[in-house]
């Protein structure tokens, strides 16, 4: 089992930059793909970016490509989301996730945590 607690959120202007960090328990944190997501009010939920388990391969959302980047540390069971020149349309609820590499599904989810941008 992986638990994922994010921390990082927070109300910033326009062309600032926060990093996103999510934290997982259990021995197994290496094995799974990570991926953030994240869910505006009255919006779908939708996947910001994607990191395999050994790091080697990312994917973006075009709409976060160059500005956003994704990057884990298993040795400390972290997961980043480094965030540059955000916009007002980056507000939202980021949630990270987990999965298995034998599977599509994420499974594991943590609580989210709230980004604010302001315009």
């Amino acid at each position: 089992q992986v638990q994922l607690v994010e921390s990082g959120g927070g109300l910033v202007q326009a062309g600032g930059s926060l990093r996103l960090s999510c934290a997982a328990s259990g021995r197994t944190f290496s094995r799974y793909f990570m991926g953030w997501f994240r869910q505006a009010p009255g919006k779908e939920r939708e996947l910001v970016a994607r990191i395999t388990w050994s790091g080697g391969s990312t994917y973006y959302a075009d709409s976060v490509k160059g500005r956003f980047t994704i990057s884990r540390d298993n040795a400390k069971n972290t997961v980043y989301l480094q965030m540059n020149s955000l916009k007002a349309e980056d507000t939202a609820v980021y949630y990270c996730a987990a999965r298995p590499s034998s599977l599509a599904t994420y499974t594991h989810w943590g609580q989210g945590t709230q980004v604010t941008v302001s315009s």
